[in-house]
């Protein structure tokens, strides 16, 4: 067993301080302030009635976001950095430190990142984010097989209408550029399927199958391919659980034998304390 020592100890009780759900749920009200601060701040009415304030609160929101992650840095030591989350939140308010004038500037409008750290506060939106990242070995599949369907179905296009249409499939980038917006059914039909079809009647049958492939049964690819990783990484975070509420109980029962154990240490003592004490008395 790991014996606690001093600073192990104070790092434990800063981290369960910092990491306590008020003073959580008082990251996440401030960074909705903050949100809302920051949209304020692109209006021209708010900031002439109210821009000295807007950025007053705006610096208190942001010292009391460098003293949390001071805290949690304290608390975490070394560790931090190994939590990537941590990093991000890191990254995020090192970010709105740097100097807003000269090279610097342009990173002022970077400033909105810090709404980004509602997804290392909120357990749900965190989890949606470790399955994104996790699917993306399998969107990366599923893009390279759109990619091939794309490529096949804008050199067809090109050949078959490109004659009478090359402002819509003159060549392949053109036509993939068409195809794409087909494919998000954005004025598809009467901005570019009817008039095609009106020099070229069966063309309907090309547009159909390509709306049928890539955006029915791809698109629902994707979202099946999310929806797995996002599930894989909500029974991961559940094993999880599980794995630390037994380690927990296994410390605990552990806590319990040695208490068990101090407790019979304490009466083996009293017991040669008091044979020692009637033998001084027999001897004498």
């Amino acid at each position: 067993m790991t014996l606690t020592t001093p600073a192990s100890d104070w790092r434990r009780k800063l981290a369960a301080t910092v990491e306590a759900p008020r003073i959580q749920h008082l990251i996440i009200a401030l960074i909705l302030v903050n949100a809302a601060i920051l949209g304020l701040e692109t209006s021209p009415d708010a900031m002439a009635r109210w821009g000295s304030t807007l950025q007053w609160l705006d610096q208190i929101i942001l010292f009391v976001f460098v003293v949390e992650l001071a805290l949690r840095l304290a608390a975490h030591g070394p560790r931090f950095f190994r939590d990537p989350w941590s990093v991000f939140d890191f990254v995020v308010v090192g970010i709105a430190l740097l100097p807003a004038a000269g090279p610097f500037a342009v990173l002022r409008a970077l400033r909105v990142l810090r709404v980004l750290r509602l997804l290392t506060m909120v357990p749900n939106m965190r989890r949606v984010v470790g399955g994104l990242l996790a699917a993306i070995p399998g969107l990366a599949s599923v893009f390279g097989i759109i990619s091939i369907i794309f490529y096949v179905a804008s050199v067809i296009a090109t050949k078959l209408f490109s004659g009478d249409f090359p402002q819509w499939f003159g060549h392949i980038g053109s036509s993939a550029y068409t195809l794409f917006q087909v494919m998000t059914l954005e004025s598809w039909s009467m901005g570019i399927v009817r008039p095609v079809m009106e020099v070229f009647p069966q063309a309907w049958i090309f547009f159909v199958l390509f709306i049928l492939i890539s955006t029915f049964t791809m698109l629902n690819l994707f979202i099946a391919v999310i929806v797995n990783a996002i599930q894989a990484e909500h029974e991961i975070e559940l094993r999880d659980k599980d794995v630390a509420a037994a380690e927990k109980s296994e410390t605990a029962l552990l806590q319990e034998e040695v208490r068990a154990l101090r407790q019979e240490l304490r009466e083996m003592r009293g017991l040669l304390t008091a044979n020692r004490g009637g033998i001084t008395q027999g001897g004498s």
